[in-house]
């Protein structure tokens, strides 16, 4: 790194909910990829190109395991609670591969469309709910988080009547707001799930934990505390992922009437749709990873030893690659977007986290045809730039 320019902090958080933070303006126009600094004045590179983005996410010098020395923590919270054990997102092949192959099977394209009536059910129930109640509503604790935590559950096999614990939980270890909060969060899911699982193991149900629990260890499958990581990581990343993504969704929507129009007078622009605003949202804004060996790159050498963070909202919006990619447009072919990632660690959920967004916005506003925010948008709080994106809350009436 011998460029003399003073590196951009990262992260920062967005002025508006929907649009990458305005200091990653200046990104934008040095892609592919530039310097950053983080939170403990470390620097690390910043992956800003789309093609450099995937040409790498593919590339195995980069790792993701967190237990490397060097490897890059975007804040203090994170650099707290790096070292724990974490399935899937925080492990490298062959690794990897074997815990994926455990998994796998329950989150592929066909498995999605065969619970689709059941998230159909589930999403009818929660406006059900809220249209009794009346309005106006909290659309985050009403309908955007306990659809998706009621259709990880299921197909877990965790009960949801503990939800309000999880949840909360699951909110702490992603906000914090000190390290404290989130060591003490994770201690908490931890023994919950250590404990569903002794119990499971008495009384097997048939959620996709119970298959971990009873039957993956005949084929050399996971110890209990690596059980424990599957679960959490599986429960945690499948209800705040998609949660954000229909709460922030449906305000990005509110505030395009003439796309929301679009949508109304052709529902099957649908699929399209939840693409588009995947790129233009990207939600889960800064991968990462180490490079283990010298990398050639754009003109550029990623040394072993370096950390690598990806602006997957910044990646998003390359225009060579997107055309006025401030701009929400169903007819782009918006499908190569990695708001799920790419390469190896490409998003498990991504097939059901589709199904869940395009049956949970087509339902809401087909039933809820007059749904408005209920509050000035610019007084809506939306969360900070070191977490997940989303809405705080998002108060509606109709």
């Amino acid at each position: 790194m011998t460029d003399t320019t003073a590196p951009v902090a990262f992260p920062q958080s967005r002025t508006c909910p929907y649009h990458p933070p305005a200091a990653y303006d200046a990104l934008r126009a040095e892609r592919p990829l530039t310097r950053i600094t983080l939170f403990d004045g470390s620097e690390a590179w910043l992956v800003t190109g789309h093609a450099t983005a995937r040409a790498l996410l593919a590339d195995p010098r980069l790792s993701s395991n967190r237990d490397r020395p060097g490897f890059p923590a975007p804040t203090q919270r994170f650099a707290g609670i790096r070292n724990r054990r974490t399935a899937l997102l925080g492990v490298d092949d062959p690794e990897h591969r074997a815990q994926r192959r455990m998994v796998v099977g329950d989150f592929t394209l066909k498995r999605a469309v065969e619970l689709r009536p059941r998230i159909q059910q589930i999403v009818d129930e929660r406006l059900d709910a809220m249209i009794a109640e009346g309005p106006p509503a909290d659309l985050v604790s009403a309908f955007a988080l306990p659809v998706p935590s009621m259709v990880i559950c299921a197909l877990l096999g965790v009960p949801y009547t503990d939800h309000d614990f999880f949840e909360a939980q699951s909110r702490r270890l992603l906000r914090g707001p000190e390290t404290a909060d989130v060591l003490d969060a994770r201690d908490r899911l931890e023994t919950y799930f250590g404990e569903l699982i002794d119990r499971k193991r008495q009384d097997p149900g048939t959620g996709l934990l119970d298959d971990l629990v009873h039957r993956q260890p005949r084929a050399g499958g996971l110890d209990r505390e690596g059980l424990i990581a599957m679960a959490l990581i599986l429960l945690v990343a499948g209800h705040e992922t998609t949660a954000n993504m229909i709460s922030l969704g449906t305000f990005t929507l509110l505030q395009h009437p003439e796309r929301l129009a679009e949508l109304r007078a052709d529902p099957r622009l649908l699929p399209a749709a939840v693409e588009e605003l995947m790129r233009m949202l990207s939600i889960a804004d800064g991968m990462l990873r180490l490079a283990v060996e010298d990398i050639e790159v754009a003109g550029t050498t990623i040394r072993e030893g370096e950390g690598v963070v990806f602006a997957t909202s910044v990646i998003n919006r390359d225009e060579t690659v997107y055309p006025e990619p401030d701009r929400l447009d169903w007819s782009r072919p918006a499908r190569h977007h990695v708001a799920f990632g790419f390469g190896i660690h490409q998003c498990l959920g991504q097939n059901l986290a589709r199904a869940e967004l395009e049956i949970a916005l087509h339902s809401l506003f087909d039933r809820l045809p007059t749904l408005r925010l209920a509050a000035p948008a610019e007084e809506i709080p939306f969360k900070p730039g070191d977490t997940i994106q989303g809405m705080i809350e998002l108060p509606v009436t109709w």
